[in-house]
């Protein structure tokens, strides 16, 4: 369910390289095309996130993946494979930086000539390094965002609220069916109709108009029934969220998920039709950029009126604010961002978007996974009441995979336990870890991860390039180390990483290191910006905080 059908889903315990460690960095990578928004040209998600620049370089990956062996690093430079390097069997089988420029030059302009010369491409965040799942991946910090809202402000559940957002690509596209999870009537709002489809035929959400009256007597009789539901309206968020206002609706929840960090590939202008923005790209960035911004003001200022009417309005890591500020809406940053309002705790104690993901392609190791995370954490209310909740809702995309919340020593545990499993023989084939790039000690985006720190750190980057030199020596399977985010430029560096368990002790030994060196990092990362929380959890978890 859910992969495109030209590019189908690895699995099966046949290997077609010389080990699992190798074969598993080339089932990711079909993974993350089989997932794919437009994997024709190698996107996997937002626009231009790719898997790899072009098919040459993916051919010669898939070459290289499938003749190396345990001892060597394949270098790749934003999408390109450029060497292979004779190293040791405990050094990353691959080591990869995307899309990093130069501070002075890290412009979106900059970067679209360097993309147009084939010198760059943008890895997004999990596409680049072959870890996205599809919107299973991000579906559980939607999620938690929601009820942590709920919690706030609505006596703990979003039963008959109405939340209003838009987008349903790669990243937006897990809000409907995390709205009703939540319990909310949420209303979605989709420039594309083919995204609507493809949520819809995935199971992620129910309903889709055109029509904006049929789309809010859907969400009214569902919120005055206090039931859950999902509307997909194809139409433009500039327009609709503006008309929803003047209408004198005010809904309880507001934010947007559009791909308005880019103005270009991403963001369509109210101005035009989606064929219409389609024929300028390339052509004329200039006139999409400064019209995209256009939209985007008049979609802020809405997202603005409705906070002024008692929505909950927050800024959901897309930088809409950020190209609305530049277009002159001064107060656009009154809008808080996602992190800082509700989920900044967590990540103090280096609790984040952990995943796992089935090698074997079979549904049975993800739920003997589930029963682990229940055994293993019985305690920990977050990630019991998820996996119960994704077992039930959660459709699987591509390999079979599960994401949970998971801290310092918890995802380490679960791994070690994993991995004897697959030892045992009670898997049907190994794992691979992974986490999301936005985690404590691996992203620096100060319109984002690290806006409004205690210390003002916001846009020191220093932490994700430390995060991703402690994984290299703790012996991480793949390490990478990206840039750009909002307009493909300067706004964000991060560090992603994966690790394969195949039952072996060595895997053991790098799951160990890996996973525990990563969060201590992060506990780190918050000690030292003065968060108090993170101070105690270094003291008692003994991290190795220097304490300065």
């Amino acid at each position: 369910m859910g992969r495109h059908p030209n590019f189908p889903t690895p699995g099966g315990p046949v290997l077609r390289a010389k080990g699992w460690r190798q074969e598993a960095l080339l089932r990711l990578l079909e993974n993350v095309l089989s997932v794919g928004e437009d994997p024709e040209r190698l996107v996997v998600y937002a626009a231009l996130g790719k898997a790899a620049r072009n098919w040459d370089a993916h051919a010669k990956i898939v070459e290289v993946l499938t003749t190396m062996d345990e001892d060597q690093t394949l270098v790749v430079q934003s999408g390109k494979p450029i060497g292979l390097l004779k190293t040791h069997k405990d050094a990353p089988l691959v080591v990869m930086a995307n899309c990093n420029i130069v501070g002075q030059w890290a412009k979106a302009e900059v970067f679209y000539e360097l993309e147009r010369k084939g010198l760059i491409c943008w890895g997004g965040l999990t596409a680049g390094a072959w870890q996205y799942i599809g919107s299973q991946g991000v579906i559980q910090g939607t999620y938690e965002i929601f009820m942590r809202i709920a919690e706030r402000h609505f006596g703990g559940t979003l039963a008959g609220r109405f939340v209003l957002t838009a987008g349903l690509g790669g990243m937006g596209g897990s809000q409907p069916l995390a709205g009703t999870m939540a319990g909310a009537a949420i209303l979605c709002v989709e420039v594309d109709r083919a995204r609507a489809e493809m949520r819809q035929r995935i199971g992620y959400l129910q309903h889709i108009t055109e029509d904006l009256d049929e789309a809010l007597g859907l969400i009214g009789q569902a919120k005055h029934a206090g039931q859950a539901v999902s509307v997909g309206l194809v139409g433009n968020a500039a327009d609709i969220y503006p008309e929803i206002a003047r209408r004198g609706v005010v809904p309880d929840v507001v934010t947007d998920q559009t791909a308005a960090h880019d103005l270009v590939y991403g963001y369509v202008p109210a101005t035009m039709t989606l064929d219409e923005a389609r024929s300028l790209r390339g052509a004329d960035n200039a006139r999409l950029m400064a019209e995209s911004r256009n939209s985007i003001v008049a979609h802020v200022r809405a997202m603005l009126d409705f906070k002024r009417q008692g929505s909950v309005v927050f800024d959901n890591g897309n930088l809409i604010r950020t190209h609305a500020r530049d277009g002159g809406v001064e107060d656009a940053f009154t809008i808080p961002v996602f992190t800082e309002a509700y989920l900044r705790p967590l990540f103090c104690e280096a609790v984040g978007p952990f995943r796992w993901m089935a090698l074997s392609g079979e549904p049975g190791d993800i739920r003997r996974i589930d029963d682990l995370v229940l055994e293993l954490f019985p305690d920990n209310r977050i990630v019991t009441n998820w996996v119960r909740l994704a077992r039930k809702h959660v459709p699987f995309e591509g390999l079979p995979a599960r994401i949970a919340w998971l801290g310092h020593g918890d995802r380490t545990k679960l791994a070690l336990a994993a991995n004897d499993l697959v030892a045992r023989g009670e898997l049907a084939g190994p794992l691979a870890f992974s986490r999301d790039h936005l985690d404590a000690a691996s992203m620096a985006h100060p319109n984002i991860m690290t806006e409004n720190m205690a210390d003002g750190s916001d846009a020191v980057a220093d932490w994700p390039l430390l995060d991703a030199m402690v994984l290299c020596s703790s012996m991480a399977d793949l390490v990478a180390i990206h840039s750009g985010g909002g307009g493909y430029a300067g706004f964000m560096t991060s560090a992603g990483v994966t690790l394969v368990a195949d039952g072996s002790e060595d895997a053991a030994r790098r799951l160990g290191y890996a996973l525990t060196n990563d969060t201590s990092l992060g506990i780190m990362r918050y000690a030292d910006a003065g968060y108090e929380t993170a101070r105690e959890a270094a003291r008692e978890k003994d991290v190795g905080w220097l304490g300065l």
